[in-house]
């Protein structure tokens, strides 16, 4: 068995939750406690119930020197992931369950020059994730159902982690492996423990009284327990 090169542990702030109108400030709050990577999550209103970000947002926030992982979930991800690989989203993640050919999906924004993340659902089996390592660059296991944040963190989705982690680590595969949803200081020691090494945090974050002390109680809670 092969071992994967482990990554650090990287808290992954979430900008659905951030206040938009002081975008600047919120996001030097976060990088104080050493952020450099955000979540844009992008919403079409037909595979999610809610409409967000487009490519002009990722534009914008690429402007400010952060990393940007593009979150697409929509109904068309092999239309939309090159908008926002043009856009200059260092990782565009689609999802299994709207993608027709999850491969073809992968390699084609790879081929464009972006990282590929593949995602699943909170009730999607690990199959795919486990099938298609070695074709993207993260591996997002959803923790919630996708659409709105401040969703409730669901536990049972903890073996899914773990499998995708064995998956990973067996194939010696250099890539992150997310979760997304309901994660806070408590969860996020449940998700780590079940293999995530990147942990995407949004109300948790922004709507804490201090920013910069929610992110490092995050990131300090995945690593006393990290596998």
């Amino acid at each position: 068995m092969m071992t994967a090169a482990r990554k650090i542990i990287e808290v992954v702030p979430s900008l659905l939750a951030a206040d938009l109108g002081r975008l600047d400030s919120e996001l030097e709050r976060v990088r104080a406690a050493g952020v450099t990577w955000v979540s844009v999550d992008v919403m079409d209103g037909h595979f999610v119930p809610n409409l967000s970000f487009g490519p002009d947002f990722v534009r914008l926030v690429k402007s400010k020197g952060l990393t940007v992982d593009s979150h697409l979930m929509v109904a068309n991800p092999e239309t939309v992931a090159p908008w926002f690989v043009d856009a200059g989203a260092d990782y565009v993640t689609v999802h299994d369950e709207a993608c027709r050919d999850a491969r073809a999906a992968l390699r084609d924004i790879r081929r464009r020059g972006g990282k590929a993340g593949l995602a699943v659902k909170p009730k999607t089996p690990a199959d795919s994730l486990v099938a298609l390592v070695g074709e993207y660059d993260l591996a997002l296991v959803m923790t919630v159902e996708p659409g709105f944040g401040g969703a409730q963190y669901l536990s049972y989705v903890e073996p899914k982690i773990a499998a995708v982690r064995r998956a990973i680590d067996a194939a010696g595969a250099d890539c992150w492996l997310q979760v997304d949803g309901g994660i806070n200081e408590k969860t996020a020691a449940a998700a780590a423990g079940a293999g995530a090494d990147s942990l995407v945090a949004g109300s948790a974050v922004f709507r804490a009284k201090d920013p910069e002390a929610a992110v490092t109680a995050i990131r300090q809670a995945a690593l006393g327990v990290r596998r």
